[in-house]
């Protein structure tokens, strides 16, 4: 189970308290535990901070602890905060990442699958597409939208997400497309093919959690091969 502690304390000297974060984390290479570390500032007291340390487990954040070099830099932390910091341990009972949450919602939406939000609780309206198959980016929600259909009028398909990674304002999902070739597609009529594809892609998200940006990557040649198209191409 993740867990978290925080860290609250009181001083006027930020920049020596920032000092002395990045001399631990120099001095704990390969050695610390903690996977996460934030420090935020009170917008109503500009002298104080709280710092939440991420850990994988609570053994893993006494190990963390117990390091000589996290025991130094404590004893300096205290010497030039203005009053004796305080400690909270949480065990993580729930963990939301709102963007994943938000893409996954989108991939749900362009198979047409599950119970969903609707686009425009998911999409912004000037969401903007980047798709080296397209010669011009799609750019606006119903852009967007129309996009969708042409791959709907093809396929039946899912998307299965494989792994997601959340950076900042950018999710990257490695996902497996699978489909029934069900109509006709870029002028190649129904065949009842089974096919997949396999791809990348980045979203970018915008802090109310809606999906603004995309960059695809994924194999469209192999799509075309499981069509029967490359064959024709080679007579």
């Amino acid at each position: 189970m993740t867990f978290v502690q925080l860290i609250d304390c009181k001083t006027s000297r930020i920049d020596e308290m920032n000092r002395l974060m990045d001399t631990w984390v120099e001095q704990t290479k390969g050695k610390r535990t903690a996977t996460h570390n934030v420090i935020g500032k009170d917008r109503h007291d500009a002298g104080h901070f709280i710092e939440i340390v991420e850990f994988p487990s609570f053994e893993e954040a006494m190990r963390n602890s117990n390091l000589p070099e996290t025991d130094r830099i404590f004893r300096e932390m205290v010497a030039i905060c203005d009053e004796m910091p305080t400690f909270t341990d949480l065990d993580v009972v729930r963990d939301e990442w709102l963007y994943k949450a938000s893409v996954r919602n989108l991939f749900g939406l362009l198979a047409g699958t599950g119970k969903l939000p609707m686009w425009d609780e998911t999409v912004a309206e000037n969401y903007h597409d980047h798709d080296p198959a397209n010669e011009q980016d799609v750019i606006g929600m119903d852009a967007m939208r129309r996009e969708v259909e042409m791959w709907r009028a093809g396929f039946d398909f899912v998307f299965t997400i494989e792994d997601q990674i959340s950076d900042g304002d950018r999710v990257c999902t490695r996902w497996t497309w699978n489909g029934t070739h069900k109509g006709d597609f870029m002028g190649i009529p129904a065949s009842g093919k089974q096919v997949t594809m396999t791809g990348m892609t980045i979203h970018r998200c915008r802090e109310d959690g809606k999906i603004v940006e995309g960059w695809w990557q994924y194999d469209r040649l192999g799509l075309m091969d499981q069509l029967g198209v490359l064959d024709q191409l080679e007579v």
